[in-house]
């Protein structure tokens, strides 16, 4: 199965959902999804004060491509702080977080294989 065909939508009509792991204020908003090959393209958003310390630092087997769209979010394990209109390409095994928002964040990933 690959991503549904999805012509202009408003977004917002797309409910947010916690995401896995355990940070339950961590929550996104699923835009598109191939489960079977595990890609997505989602909004991530980070309400104020979310610290995803308990995740861990993160890996992922597929690239993942994100760009703030609203807020900062600091990487607690580089000690950085990326701002809105900022964008990152990880390649597979690309090490990144934990993160931290303390004024919140909204983010736009697309991951795929």
């Amino acid at each position: 199965m690959a991503k549904p065909e999805h012509e202009f939508f408003p977004v917002d009509e797309v409910p947010f959902r916690s995401c896995a792991g355990a940070v339950p204020e961590l929550v996104e908003r699923i835009l598109a999804a191939d489960p079977e090959r595990g890609v997505a393209t989602r909004i991530l958003r980070f309400p104020p004060g979310t610290d995803t310390t308990a995740n861990g630092v993160q890996e992922h087997d597929f690239w993942e491509e994100v760009y703030i769209l609203d807020g900062a979010i600091t990487d607690l394990r580089l000690g950085e702080t990326f701002t809105t209109g900022m964008y990152a390409c990880r390649p597979p095994g690309m090490p990144h977080g934990p993160w931290r928002s303390d004024s919140g964040c909204l983010t736009f990933e697309v991951r795929y294989r």
